[in-house]
């Protein structure tokens, strides 16, 4: 390719970079991809499955493994909605702006009441056994943008892999020193130069 077409491409890239970093356009209060909290750190046992109508079965949320009574955060700023039952089971919905809501549902006890501001971070509510479907106690967290349920996982920020890497010791010795990790990734080696280049 020739130098003056290659610097094109690169300008080009710079500036889609820069497009995509920038912070989208819209209210202040429009949460950015991976801008909340979770309101339980866990793992996650149970995923968000779109209905494909809106009166369809699906799971309108995720499950997030969590002892009974462990304390649920809010995941951003907003206002509690509702605190209250639905079909025998206790749910708290706060909305955060822009037609953002989130709900924490299958608690053991409700902190808040409805009209009650909330910061994120605070303990709005305790968590209880959670959905019976899954085998293990779990909150189940979901996120509406206005009527539709969408995946939480898109407004939660990623948790901390500390936890989940774990060290082994090499084949050939099992001391301290010779422990090791082995990170994985399909990403192709970065360019260094012009393509064609060596």
């Amino acid at each position: 390719m020739a130098p003056i077409r290659w610097a094109a491409v690169v300008a080009m890239a710079a500036a889609l970079c820069c497009s995509l970093l920038a912070e989208p356009a819209g209210a202040a209060t429009t949460p950015p991809v991976g801008s909340w909290t979770w309101p339980i750190e866990g793992r996650v046992v149970r995923g968000f499955v779109p209905p494909p109508t809106p009166y369809s079965a699906g799971h309108r949320g995720i499950d997030i493994a969590a002892a009974f009574g462990t304390p649920v955060h809010a995941p951003a700023d907003g206002v509690v909605t509702f605190a209250g039952f639905v079909a025998g089971e206790l749910f708290v919905t706060i909305d955060h702006g822009d037609g953002y809501r989130s709900t924490d549902s299958w608690l053991g006890r409700a902190l808040v009441k409805k009209g009650q501001a909330v910061r994120r971070g605070d303990v709005v509510a305790l968590s209880g056994r959670g959905d019976p479907k899954v085998p293990e106690e779990n909150l189940m967290f979901g996120v509406r943008i206005g009527d539709t349920y969408v995946d939480p996982l898109t407004v939660l920020a990623p948790q901390s892999v500390v936890e989940l890497i774990r060290l082994a010791p090499l084949a050939s010795s099992s001391s301290p020193a010779s422990l090791a990790v082995r990170v994985v990734t399909n990403l192709p080696p970065w360019p260094v130069g012009p393509p064609g280049a060596t």
